[in-house]
């Protein structure tokens, strides 16, 4: 559903990890924080690990951690922090299953986003529940729709100007496909990386959940849980299998 493999690749691997940004510990530990309160201590799975920026601290803290991804180069680099001790499933987080239940199955970074056709969201959202115990939380970190920012016909927003890059999301308002077209600058040379996703509504991610059998339960502006406001840019929901009541 996804070519993860192709934007996901060694060169994105390699520096994935680097220092800034979704890597600060400002940014990690609350995420880690919360996300180990909703689990409860139970089995937690995250689809899309990656190179395990949220799982291995997780899995610091005692919590029995699984992945499924299916970039092998992003693999490669958890596997280098922690071997064999967080198992992973390769293959597509909308379709890929484990013949297993979880307290906890949890999607950050914008990653529903990867996730190109409606289709493959609510596909998602589906095989999200097909984990969950009775009474599991799915957990999603995404962000608003920035189209607040687009004069009426505007379709470019830049959103990186730096000396080792350059950067913007190119929106189209009508099938909420959008990329974010990365340039990296090295000596003479420019590197060109496209990204290509399809944004969501909270409604809409609401509606998916429904139609998986799951239940809004919680929804903050950040992992901090500050409240969800009109202004917000982005959120951390919680849906949750019917048989959750608290």
């Amino acid at each position: 559903m996804t070519d993860y493999v192709g934007f996901f690749g060694a060169d994105v691997a390699a520096r994935y990890d680097e220092p800034g940004g979704a890597n600060e510990p400002a940014a990690v530990q609350p995420a880690v924080e919360l996300l180990a309160q909703l689990a409860d201590g139970g089995p937690v799975l995250e689809f899309a690990i990656g190179t395990g920026r949220i799982a291995v601290p997780l899995h610091a803290r005692g919590l029995e951690v699984h992945g499924i991804d299916d970039s092998p180069a992003m693999l490669a680099k958890l596997q280098e922090k922690v071997g064999d001790a967080i198992p992973v499933t390769r293959g597509d987080m909308a379709t890929t299953r484990i013949d297993r239940q979880f307290a906890l199955v949890y999607l950050v970074f914008n990653t529903i986003n990867n996730l190109t056709t409606q289709d493959a969201q609510v596909a998602c959202f589906e095989n999200a529940a097909a984990h969950l115990r009775p009474g599991g939380r799915f957990v999603i970190e995404v962000g608003v729709p920035s189209l607040q920012r687009l004069p009426l016909g505007q379709t470019i927003v830049p959103f990186d100007i730096s000396p080792g890059h350059f950067g913007f999301d190119v929106y189209d308002v009508v099938s909420q496909q959008f990329s974010s077209q990365h340039f990296f600058l090295d000596g003479r040379h420019i590197q060109p990386q496209p990204m290509p996703f399809r944004y969501v509504w909270p409604a809409e991610l609401d509606l998916m959940a429904r139609l998986a059998g799951l239940r809004l339960r919680h929804r903050w502006a950040d992992w901090d849980r500050s409240p969800f406001v009109a202004t917000s840019t982005k959120h951390v929901s919680v849906w949750h299998t019917p048989e959750a009541a608290r």
